[in-house]
């Protein structure tokens, strides 16, 4: 399960969101905030808004296969006793378990039977509702970033060259108490405590980059090619209790690095040409996250189903209707013909199916943007202001 999902500028900037709003709308309480769910007219926002070429595609192949099982997904999950508990207790009364049901199914069907983004946009216009939480203040514009899943090299063994481990949750882990040991007294300082450590035995595969094996903490999940020539996939088991640290946020306090114009590739660049640096910084983020293998599945979200590439959303759990449709309206990093990457606005469809320690409050959305350096490299410039409408059907639709 991706529960440990994190943000990667969130990794860099850690910032973790919270509204507290006024109003006479309803309003849903979480965390000490007061968050207002704010009906939306979809015909008086941008004509762009609701308008997904990527289904179709730009050029090239769309996604909408990926799209359909994303739905499906949520789907799967809302027929679960987990969505059934969930939306008994969410306040929400616009927001139910069987109207984001009807919502999704419906929107399915317009999915299949629309031959255009401009015969989907009407299609929803016509029949749907978009409810808008507002951010910070009361602003409509949330913060979005994107996570992603790594690839990097492994060993089922531990090496010379293949030194620093993933841990499997411990079997007495319940019954350890609080405070929790720190990352630093799991793993030492240097990553390096081995035999030393409570979780001796608990190994379940090396990698080679202390660096590496920290951002599958971060992003709570991780595809490895072994020496061996297979593939392992391992996924969130469990973590120690801590508040969020941001690394990246410990730089700019020690004057390490520039707040203005901050990326997650600087923070990387940093390390790498600093990486004694790791033994000072890497132990202030003091949860650590434990790990299970996943034979090979795609990486799950908080709901317990898997996450599609640019189709599912990780927001605050606690404010969020889980599984529900979702549009978001913001900027996402593409490649050009000449290899870089340049911002493009993008009105898209999703499915609210993560969530992730530095993902809270209204005002913050984070974005899954696949596998591998691909992703990664998109990801970790993905920060922009942007809107976030839930979509369900109208009453009048809905019967």
């Amino acid at each position: 399960m991706m529960k440990q999902t994190v943000a990667l500028f969130a990794l860099v900037l850690a910032q973790s969101l919270s509204a507290e709003v006024t109003g006479n709308a309803s309003t849903i309480h979480a965390s000490a905030a007061t968050v207002q769910l704010v009906p939306a007219n979809i015909q008086q926002k941008s004509d762009r808004l609701g308008w997904d070429e990527q289904i179709w595609g730009q050029g090239k192949k769309g996604d909408r296969q990926a799209l359909l099982k994303a739905i499906d997904n949520s789907l799967r999950y809302l027929r679960s006793p987990q969505a059934i508990a969930a939306y008994q207790q969410y306040p929400l009364r616009e927001i139910t378990r069987d109207r984001v049901w009807r919502s999704l199914v419906r929107f399915r069907q317009l999915v299949i039977n629309s031959r255009s983004p401009k015969q989907l946009q009407a299609a929803v216009q016509q029949e749907f509702e978009l409810y808008q939480f507002p951010a910070q203040n009361g602003k409509s514009e949330v913060l979005f970033t994107a996570y992603y899943e790594p690839i990097y090299p492994a060993s089922r063994v531990k090496t010379a060259e293949y030194r620093y481990p993933l841990y499997r949750l411990p079997p007495d882990f319940a019954a350890w108490t609080e405070p929790h040991p720190t990352r630093a007294e799991l793993e030492g300082e240097n990553g390096l405590l081995g035999a030393k450590s409570r979780l001796h035995g608990r190994e379940l595969v090396w990698l080679r980059d202390r660096l590496e094996a920290f951002l599958v903490h971060i992003q709570g999940s991780a595809r490895l090619h072994l020496t061996d020539g297979s593939i392992m996939t391992v996924g969130y088991a469990g973590k120690t209790k801590f508040p969020y640290t941001s690394i990246g946020k410990e730089l700019i306090k020690d004057g390490k690095l520039p707040a203005d114009g901050l990326t997650l590739p600087a923070v990387l660049q940093y390390f790498r040409q600093h990486p004694a640096e790791l033994n000072t910084y890497l132990p202030r983020y003091r949860t650590f996250v434990f790990f299970q293998p996943t034979n090979n599945a795609p990486p799950h979200g908080y709901l317990g189903v898997p996450v599609t590439a640019e189709r599912s959303i990780a927001t605050d759990k606690s404010l969020t209707p889980p599984g529900a449709l979702a549009l978001i309206h913001t900027q996402i990093p593409y490649f050009d013909r000449q290899g870089q990457l340049e911002q493009r606005t993008v009105s898209r469809y999703v499915l609210n199916q993560d969530t992730g320690s530095a993902i809270k409050g209204a005002g913050r959305v984070d974005y899954f943007m696949g596998t591998g350096d691909l992703a990664a490299k998109r990801a970790g410039v993905t920060v922009s202001n942007g809107q976030l409408y839930y979509l369900l059907l109208k009453k009048a639709v809905d019967g």
